[in-house]
């Protein structure tokens, strides 16, 4: 599977399942299925950033970087823009989440396949 299939996959479960997370704040358990459905997509988002980032640059280190990165400030915007005072409860898993579809894209991505000389 090329790099940012894979991402947009990883992300995309990684995503639901950092949402159920939500399930351990009891003031969340009244909107768990806006909010899975929100990190669902948060997810997608950076299965295709992550992916196209691993497309470009083939570095470990540095995909697994690029994710943990992506993950953090996607799951900060969430947290600064939605819900005020569970920083920790949001960012954690987010940039988890991040840094598994950075690994993974990386490591396990297929390369494209380039264009035949004529």
């Amino acid at each position: 599977m090329n790099k940012v299939a894979l991402g947009i996959l990883l992300g995309a479960i990684l995503g639901a399942l950092d949402g159920l997370t939500a399930w351990f704040t009891p003031e969340a358990r009244t909107q768990l299925a806006g909010i899975i459905v929100g990190s669902t997509v948060k997810g997608i988002i950076a299965g295709v950033a992550i992916g196209f980032f691993a497309r470009k640059v083939n570095s470990l280190p540095l995909g697994v970087v690029f994710g943990l990165a992506v993950g953090f400030l996607l799951a900060f915007l969430v947290a600064h823009f939605g819900e005020h005072g569970h920083y920790f409860e949001i960012i954690l898993p987010g940039s988890i989440v991040g840094l598994i579809v950075g690994y993974a894209t990386q490591r396990y991505g297929a390369v494209g396949a380039t264009a035949a000389p004529r």
